[in-house]
């Protein structure tokens, strides 16, 4: 009995070390299997890696539910602000090739106006507001952080991806932000 229990923990701390979470994070990403908000900077900033890379060619991945940029309760999704279009969603194909900057949360918030102000800075921002959480079937607040993505021919495209937190501010992910702030730390897919 002893052998198979050492032999279920060791693949149990395989598959953690494998998904990149430390043996403290393995039970509370089995309890709640909720995006910390340094996944969603490594996602973003990973994203916007693998688009300066594959240019425009790249952006098809990111309409994937399935793909590499849906995790835990989180997604990247891609808009571009010059041109006033949402570029890819994996969850909501319904937006792609829509204008983004009229689109508005509960309270009125003008979303992607304040998506894009924040993406435009060098090391990106992140903006709240409310939003349908994946699953829940109900409105949440989401705080995702937004980042430019450098792509050949085409100015304004930028990448974002968000937590569902109600203690989060914008100020401490900033903070938060500033410390993780080596972008080369995050390769792209």
């Amino acid at each position: 009995m002893r052998a198979k229990t050492l032999i279920v923990a060791a693949t149990v701390a395989a598959l953690a070390g494998a998904a990149g979470l430390s043996p403290g994070r393995i039970a509370s990403a089995a309890a709640d299997d909720v995006a910390s908000p340094e996944e969603v900077v490594s996602k973003v900033w990973a994203a916007s890696r693998f688009l300066n890379e594959k240019g425009a060619s790249g952006i098809a991945s990111f309409n994937s539910k399935d793909g590499p940029w849906v995790w835990k309760d989180s997604y990247v999704f891609v808009y571009d602000c010059r041109l006033d279009r949402m570029v890819a969603h994996p969850l909501r194909p319904d937006l792609v090739g829509r204008p983004v900057m009229q689109i508005t949360d509960n309270n009125g918030k003008l979303i992607f106006k304040d998506l894009c102000k924040a993406g435009g800075g060098k090391r990106g921002g992140w903006v709240e507001y409310l939003w349908t959480k994946p699953g829940a079937g109900s409105v949440s607040r989401k705080i995702s952080y937004a980042l430019g993505a450098d792509i050949a021919f085409s100015t304004g495209i930028q990448v974002a991806a968000g937590v569902y937190d109600d203690k989060a501010s914008a100020a401490d992910l900033a903070k938060l932000t500033d410390k993780m702030a080596d972008p080369a730390k995050y390769p792209a897919h």
